[in-house]
C-alpha cells in the first residue's frame, strides 16, 4: 500500500476524480465548503493486484471510495474464502461495519485483474455524533441517509429477485420509509434506523449467499458517507 498526501494532487484532477463518486459530485454542487472540509480529511491510497486493501474483524475509523480498479470481497480468508461481491469504481465500502457498530465483517483485497487499485480513504471522526450539525451539516448527513438507505434496498431487491422463496425475500419491504416533514432531525434520525436495519439483513444475505457457486450481487454506484451513532460503537 502506498498512502499520498490529498494535498499532493492537483485539484483538478481530484475532482476529475471524485466526480465518479455520486455523493461527492452532488456534495460539490450541494456545498462546496462541505465538499472542501470532507476532502481535508481525506487521503489517497493505492494498492497492488492481491493486495489486502480490509482486513476481517479489524476496527478503525475510516470509510473507502473506489477510485479505479476493481476489489473483491470475501467472507474469509482469499482466494479460497467465499466471493461476496465486487467493488466498483465510485462505490463506497467498508461502512457496512460501522452502521451496524460490528467489527469489518468481509476481507477487501485489490482484484488480480487490476494493474493498481486507488482509494480515497477518508475519516468518518470528522462526523462527529449523528446529531450534531458541526462541522458536517445536517443536509450533509440526510444526503448520506437518503442514499444509503436507497441503495441497501436496492441492493436487497437483487437478492430478493435471485431467491424470491428465501425466510429474508421480503423482510426489508416490511421496513417503513419516512413520511414525515423533509429536510429535519426527525428524517435523519428516521433514515439512521431504516439503514442500520437494511444493513443488518443485508449482512444476513451476504453470509448466506456469499458463494462463488452463487451470483455476485454487482454495486450500484450512488452510495456516500456513513456516520457515527450518538452513542459509542464499534467499527
Amino acid at each position: 500500500m502506498d498512502i499520498k498526501s490529498i494535498h499532493k494532487v492537483p485539484r483538478d484532477t481530484l475532482e476529475q476524480l471524485l466526480a465518479g463518486i455520486p455523493f461527492f459530485k452532488a456534495l460539490k454542487q450541494m456545498d462546496a465548503s462541505q465538499f472542501g472540509l470532507l476532502i481535508q480529511a481525506s487521503r489517497l491510497a493505492f494498492y497492488a493486484p492481491g493486495e489486502m486493501v480490509l482486513k476481517k474483524g479489524e476496527m478503525d475509523t475510516w470509510l473507502y471510495f473506489l477510485l479505479k480498479g476493481r476489489l473483491a470481497v470475501y467472507v474469509d480468508q482469499p482466494p479460497h474464502g467465499d466471493l461476496v461481491n465486487y467493488i466498483t469504481p465510485g462505490e463506497v465500502f467498508g461502512d457496512l461495519a460501522q452502521l451496524v457498530g460490528s467489527p469489518r465483517t468481509a476481507n477487501v483485497i485489490a482484484d488480480t485483474s487490476s494493474r493498481e487499485c486507488m482509494v480515497l480513504a477518508l475519516d468518518s471522526t470528522i462526523f462527529g455524533l449523528l446529531t450534531s450539525t458541526k462541522p458536517v451539516t445536517l443536509q450533509t448527513k440526510l444526503a448520506y441517509y437518503r442514499n444509503m438507505a436507497h441503495n441497501l434496498r436496492w441492493k436487497l431487491e437483487v437478492y430478493r429477485s435471485q431467491h424470491l422463496q428465501h425466510d429474508l425475500a421480503n423482510k426489508h419491504r416490511q421496513i417503513k420509509l419516512y413520511h414525515g416533514v423533509k429536510d429535519t432531525m426527525e428524517e435523519l434520525l428516521s433514515l439512521y434506523e431504516q439503514s442500520q436495519a437494511l444493513a443488518r439483513l443485508l449482512l444476513e444475505w451476504n453470509q448466506e449467499f456469499g458463494s462463488p457457486n452463487n451470483k455476485v450481487v454487482e454495486p450500484q454506484n450512488d452510495n456516500p458517507l456513513p456516520l457515527r451513532e450518538e452513542s459509542p460503537q464499534g467499527h
